[in-house]
């Protein structure tokens, strides 16, 4: 799973950031990150109501649905908590991401958005590591990424043609 997604037209980003340094003009450059983040964040919130919404199916012995975190940490709260947004306009790698922190989760899940994203969960049954399930969900990041692409494509496009024509 690739578990970041990256908004990157490098030639174009790269050379409107030269030209933002050539100005000095911060309220331009602020302007652009703000609005880019602006993009951005519409992915992240529809990220995070799909990891909360998420089907997680069992293999099927139990017709029972789950029931309470044994841990106290609701998994699908966890993962749609730690997903963030960061956008740099100056440096080697202008643009926006949209990925998970894994250090917002603990220790135990952090392979998990991976594993679910990929389809299927193999984990011991409330921690008796003699006795194994499999879960399994849908491609949640890559589904949902891929439907989020063209609206904040042409978004950043958007915003990269007003401040072109800002600094000219």
């Amino acid at each position: 799973m690739a578990r970041d997604v990256r908004m990157l037209n490098t030639g174009s980003l790269l050379e409107l950031q030269r030209r933002l340094r050539a100005a000095g003009d911060e309220n331009i450059r602020r302007s652009m990150q703000r609005r880019i983040r602006r993009a951005a964040e519409p992915l992240k919130a529809d990220l995070q109501s799909t990891m909360r919404g998420l089907e997680i199916r069992s293999q099927g012995r139990s017709t029972r649905p789950g029931g309470p975190s044994p841990n106290g940490r609701p998994l699908r709260a966890t993962i749609a908590d730690a997903i963030r947004i960061s956008v740099r306009t100056t440096g080697g790698n202008p643009g926006a991401t949209v990925w998970i922190d894994q250090s917002r989760l603990p220790p135990d899940m952090r392979n998990i958005p991976a594993r679910l994203n990929e389809g299927r969960l193999r984990h011991p049954v409330f921690g008796n590591r003699r006795r194994w399930v499999n879960q399994y969900a849908s491609a949640w990041w890559d589904q949902t990424t891929r439907r989020n692409r063209p609206r904040m494509e042409s978004e950043v496009a958007r915003v990269l043609d007003d401040v072109r024509r800002r600094l000219e």
